[in-house]
């Protein structure tokens, strides 16, 4: 201990130096920590108690509101998708289209089977026959992509071209 007495007298002004100088630094950092601390606690008294855009509580109140707002009508917006999907698998998407020349004493295609169908593959096959002295025109129902009738091979042919001419909608049933 005697020796660390000498050694602290000894460097005396060294000692008071070093301690000295990290008091400085010390006091430096000090100093900016306040100032720091100073701007946040004016910039958060600001924020509560009001400036320019209001307090907080007033602008939470309304971020909130606008959220609520958006929620409602993307609520809305499903709604009327699933709506108008649901309306849509029942249009007429799908058409199938064959000319045909049923009669060897007839000249061209005048005759013709086009397939109506809707997303779920139903719909009509309208089939009509030109001849020279009438025309005669035939509907048979389609369901799924076939029909409980007999189908001439024309008819089967557009509901073919009909179901394979345009994908099903992606998820749908």
């Amino acid at each position: 201990m005697a020796d660390l007495n000498r050694l602290v007298s000894d460097n005396l002004a060294l000692v008071v130096g070093v301690i000295g100088l990290v008091v400085l630094i010390l006091l430096v950092l000090a100093v900016v920590q306040s100032l720091r601390l100073g701007r946040a606690t004016r910039a958060y008294r600001e924020l509560v108690r009001g400036g320019d855009g209001g307090n907080l509580h007033g602008i939470l109140d309304g971020h909130i509101g606008r959220v609520e707002h958006m929620s409602a009508r993307l609520e809305q917006v499903n709604e009327l998708q699933t709506y108008l999907e649901q309306r849509t698998r029942g249009a007429l998407q799908h058409i199938g289209l064959v000319r045909f020349n049923p009669f060897e004493d007839t000249g061209g295609d005048q005759s013709f089977a086009i397939a109506l169908l809707d997303d779920r593959r139903d719909g009509i096959v309208l089939s009509s026959l030109h001849g020279r002295a009438y025309t005669r025109i035939f509907a048979k129902p389609v369901e799924n992509g076939g029909s409980r009738h007999n189908l001439s091979d024309e008819e089967a042919q557009a509901i073919k071209i009909a179901v394979e001419g345009t994908a099903p909608i992606p998820g749908g049933g």
